[in-house]
């Protein structure tokens, strides 16, 4: 069965722990995963150095990968706010990498990395409708029985404990797209908390659902709520019938990740899926 690792948040610079960094590659290494996803926030404040480390941090990973950026990949102090206005990637393609929405496909899965950090991002983000109608696109032009997976860094769904906080601009809509497309799965990050729902248990229209899947931070001492000073990955593993989503926690005293829970989600066969009848995506607002 076909594995993915996920993770998210690793925030070089002062907030990284080094020694989680280097368990999460022993765990990468041990699962042996066809692909890891990292879902933004590479960087603590997008410096040249902290990308580099970054840079130098995937390049280890012994697998492919997908990333991409969060609202921490922009700069948010230097140049009196110039560089975040005119030029908020310039930082993260110099010194990490030039795509900013990458794609991974092989035989058995599609997986579309989608920025949802913009240059007067603070904290919360949004899905263009440009790049809507790009996944949708794609998703139709795939073929039914392939693994279909979304990855922004911005939440979707948000965590239990904030059942009315904000998601990204356009969930909603998103939502519905990828629900109609055969999304199979949404990575993503950006709350430093662990969690795992369907896109029916937040959007109910009746569709069919969509496993929506956050990690906390994996390598960083930012973690929030229940996951104060706690460091979480995911691992996904997927056939014809079934994904079964793993939550793995570092062990202090371990000196390792280890599986904390486990759960499992039929797989529903989709339907060829064109973009005929899909109205417009609305333009983004203040929150969805």
């Amino acid at each position: 069965m076909p594995i993915l690792i996920h993770c998210s948040d690793v925030h070089f610079g002062p907030p990284h722990l080094p020694r989680v960094a280097e368990g999460l590659l022993e765990l990468i290494e041990a699962q042996r995963p066809d692909l890891v996803v990292i879902s933004g926030d590479l960087t603590q404040r997008a410096k040249p150095r902290q990308f580099r480390q970054a840079r130098q941090f995937v390049d280890r990973i012994p697998a492919p990968t997908l990333v991409v950026p969060g609202n921490h990949d922009v700069p948010m102090y230097r140049w009196l706010f110039l560089e975040r206005i005119f030029n908020p990637f310039g930082a993260y393609r110099s010194h990490f990498s030039r795509e900013l929405e990458p794609i991974y496909h092989d035989r058995r899965m599609l997986v579309i990395g989608i920025n949802t950090a913009f240059s007067w991002t603070i904290k919360g983000g949004r899905i263009t409708p440009r790049r809507l109608r790009e996944v949708g696109e794609l998703l139709a032009a795939s073929p039914p029985a392939q693994f279909r997976v979304v990855v922004p860094h911005h939440d979707l769904i948000p965590p239990p404990n904030l059942i009315r906080g904000r998601v990204a601009a356009n969930a909603r809509r998103a939502m519905e797209l990828f629900s109609a497309a055969g999304v199979d799965l949404v990575l993503s990050g950006h709350q430093h908390q662990t969690y795992l729902a369907t896109s029916e248990e937040y959007y109910p229209r009746g569709r069919r659902p969509v496993i929506v899947l956050h990690t906390g931070t994996t390598t960083s001492s930012r973690g929030r709520g229940g996951e104060r000073r706690l460091n979480t990955c995911n691992r996904v593993e997927f056939d014809d019938r079934s994904v079964v989503v793993s939550h793995f926690g570092w062990q202090p005293g371990l000196g390792r990740f280890a599986e904390v829970s486990r759960h499992w989600y039929p797989r529903r066969q989709v339907s060829p899926y064109t973009l005929e009848g899909l109205a417009a995506p609305a333009a983004p607002g203040p929150s969805s």
